[in-house]
């Protein structure tokens, strides 16, 4: 994909997202997210003093209920959309474990190393170009870290679905052996695939 059809994908993106925002944390979503979270939090090992990345934050949901979890834990949200951020910015319960700021997922504005665990939540989904996302995962981890990619997945590979024009350029879903297989070519080791609400799917990697 050349890079003026990605920042296109990205801009569309942006553009729907910021629309979203005010309405985003409507009943259903909140439901869906909270139980969807509660189940993840069954599988996180975190250090005592965990520094996270919430990568694709939305409006912060998931960072607030691990900062409520894990007291010594501090977090930072990124996130494409301006409006997201905002509702993060205004919503977050815990304003000294916490800091939203803006970023693209496939040129992360953070240093090597930074992370103890990064988080992905139905945002994976939306990438286009998700190897890059997965090297951006892999720079960003410290050695021994951990990648939490949650997302809707399906058996038969990478499903474009680019009809869904309500989603900015589409989105796509990848099966776990795809999934793998990214996550190796940038020495992410896949330790397990678990489903947590139907299709949605968390796997968990390791930094090598």
């Amino acid at each position: 994909m050349n890079s003026n059809n990605k920042d296109a994908i990205y801009q569309r993106k942006e553009r729907l997202f910021d629309r979203w925002a005010p309405n985003y944390d409507i009943l259903l979503t909140t439901v869906f997210y909270q139980a969807l979270h509660k189940r993840l939090l069954e599988y996180l090992e975190l250090p005592e003093k965990a520094n996270v990345l919430d990568l694709g934050c939305g409006t912060g949901k998931l960072l607030n209920r691990l900062a409520g979890k894990f007291p010594g834990l501090f977090g930072t949200g990124v996130d494409l959309s301006t409006k997201m951020l905002r509702e993060a910015r205004a919503s977050k319960k815990y304003p000294k474990q916490l800091i939203f700021v803006k970023g693209n997922a496939e040129a992360l504005p953070f240093v090597d190393g930074q992370f103890d665990a990064v988080f992905n939540t139905i945002s994976f989904l939306h990438y286009p170009n998700p190897q890059q996302v997965f090297a951006e995962v892999s720079r960003v981890l410290a050695s021994g870290g951990r990648f939490y990619l949650v997302d809707y997945v399906r058996s038969d590979g990478v499903l474009p679905l680019n009809y869904f024009r309500f989603f900015g350029g589409g989105i796509n879903f990848y099966s776990p052996e795809k999934r793998a297989e990214m996550g190796n070519n940038v020495d992410l080791e896949c330790s397990g695939h678990y489903y947590l609400l139907g299709p949605v799917l968390l796997t968990i990697f390791t930094k090598k």
